[in-house]
């Protein structure tokens, strides 16, 4: 099995808390994480692992195993029981750990049952540092799910489509989402041409025959699946003239590659969209890596109405980190001093240029890195 970052980040959890909610999208491989903590598990999509937790739940409640609740959103009768079940022996640590598909759904019932007696961790995709150096690039074009590529390279893209068919025809429909699937497919589509672009829900709205409020609701029930991120514009104590509406992205490469057809035998290079694509696949690596190692932050983008901008603004460990992401193998000073002056806008006090270049230079506060220097950086 592929060791994965967030194993530590959950261990810990479980080792301070009665119970530990483990999220993320299908098919990040949340069920193979926690079966790696060998607890009695349960999948409660499955009738007869249903009824096998009802006859065993008053033994299941008092066992000192983990107990393992896969899909928990799938019975959410069981969270005032979960409650009842903590409470009886509040000092006994790691006994429930929790898994779900659906961020609003787990975490709304999870949140008003089990307040103070839950950690809440986010699995996402592979991640750059779960894999070898050289699988990098294959990692960005084929995206994080294990069966989309990484464990076979031939199953990309036919995967990325047959997932994304299922989660318009079945699951975001069965969640809640009220659009027909083949508004939902068309959706994506259009969302992949809007990848790396400021969020305009009244134009998206035109194009689809729908309101912006309508539009707003369905990009709501996306990012809630873990399918696309809207990174919030930076605009504490700013001035008007700095853009505020959030940002678009994909929030796995793969899958927006296939919704923009390319096909394995195809260069990434010769797309007219790589430059968005790289970027944001550099944004989601950062930002995973932060959250599976368990880092505090908070993620912005700056852009002002003359069109200065900055990709990705952290607030991190007391400081304000300013990132611009060009998919380059030779950045020169200038990329660099533009970076440095956008920055100064802000206020930002350390500032980093992330390409493809093969010499990172890594300063205290101004540096010009590769990927891996620049998780390195942040992580030091």
């Amino acid at each position: 099995m592929i060791s994965r970052l967030l194993k530590k980040q959950v261990a810990a959890q479980l080792a301070h808390y009665p119970a530990v909610a483990l999220s993320g999208a299908r098919q990040t491989g949340k069920t193979t994480l926690a079966k790696a903590f060998e607890g009695r598990y349960f999948d409660l999509e499955n009738p007869q692992d249903r009824l096998r937790l009802e006859v065993t739940w008053e033994e299941l409640a008092k066992t000192p195993a983990l107990v393992i609740l896969d899909e928990i959103q799938a019975m959410p009768e069981l969270f005032p029981r979960l409650r009842a079940a903590i409470d009886a022996d509040r000092k006994r640590y790691g006994r429930f750990l929790l898994l779900g598909s659906v961020a609003p759904a787990l975490m709304q019932r999870a949140g008003q049952a089990l307040t103070g007696r839950l950690a809440l961790c986010e699995l996402t995709g592979f991640l750059a540092r779960e894999r070898p150096a050289e699988a990098w690039d294959s990692l960005w074009v084929k995206g994080g799910y294990p069966d989309g590529g990484i464990l076979d390279a031939s199953r990309f893209p036919d995967w990325q489509q047959n997932y994304l068919a299922l989660m318009a025809q079945r699951d975001l429909p069965s969640w809640g989402l009220p659009a027909q699937p083949m508004l939902i497919e068309r959706l994506f589509r259009m969302l992949a041409a809007l990848h790396g672009q400021m969020w305009n829900a009244s134009q998206l709205g035109k194009s689809l025959g729908l309101s912006y409020h309508t539009v707003n609701t369905y990009a709501d029930f996306l990012e809630q699946a873990f399918l696309i991120r809207r990174l919030p514009a930076y605009t504490a104590n700013l001035h008007k003239r700095f853009v505020k509406s959030p940002k678009l992205y994909w929030r796995d490469s793969g899958l927006l590659h296939s919704l923009l057809g390319l096909e394995g035998a195809i260069d990434v290079f010769d797309q007219p969209w790589v430059g968005a694509s790289w970027e944001g696949w550099v944004i989601e690596q950062l930002l995973g890596h932060l959250q599976s190692t368990g880092r505090a932050f908070e993620a912005f983008y700056v852009r002002t109405s003359d069109q200065r901008e900055i990709d990705l603004l952290l607030k991190y460990r007391g400081h304000l980190w300013a990132f611009e992401i060009k998919l380059s193998s030779a950045p020169d000073a200038a990329d660099l001093r533009r970076l440095q002056a956008h920055a100064a806008l802000v206020g930002a006090d350390r500032s980093a240029l992330i390409s493809r270049t093969a010499e990172p230079i890594c300063g205290k506060a101004v540096a010009s890195l590769n990927l891996a220097a620049a998780l390195d950086w942040l992580m030091g």
